[in-house]
């Protein structure tokens, strides 16, 4: 069954959109566009980039670093622990055996 979406305006760079959206997205959408316009602020602010496109851009640009750089860390992680759970598991394997052995 599909979600009831509705419409919600999101504030970017003092302009007003319109965005169809999921209602149990809503939250996740406003958060989006207050983060977006931050990046965007921000950038303007520097005054090193001049207009609303080349901002965007730049915008578009540090966060998709931004997410690039987690996603590194986030694999960096999963490995680590999927080593873990390898050795506890070896671990819990030998004591197993040895269990088994002082049955016999």
């Amino acid at each position: 069954m599909s979600e009831k979406s509705s419409p919600v305006t999101v504030k970017i760079l003092d302009k007003e959109y319109r965005v169809s959206c999921a209602d149990n997205e809503r939250e996740e959408l406003l958060a989006s566009s207050r983060y977006l316009n931050e990046q965007m602020l921000e950038i303007r602010r520097g005054g090193k980039v001049i207009g609303a496109d080349r901002i965007a851009v730049m915008a578009a640009l540090n966060i998709a670093h931004e997410l690039l750089s987690c996603q590194k860390q986030l694999e960096g992680v999963d490995k680590t622990l999927h080593s873990r759970i390898k050795q506890i598991q070896d671990k819990i394997e030998v004591a197993l055996n040895h269990n088994k052995q002082m049955e016999l």
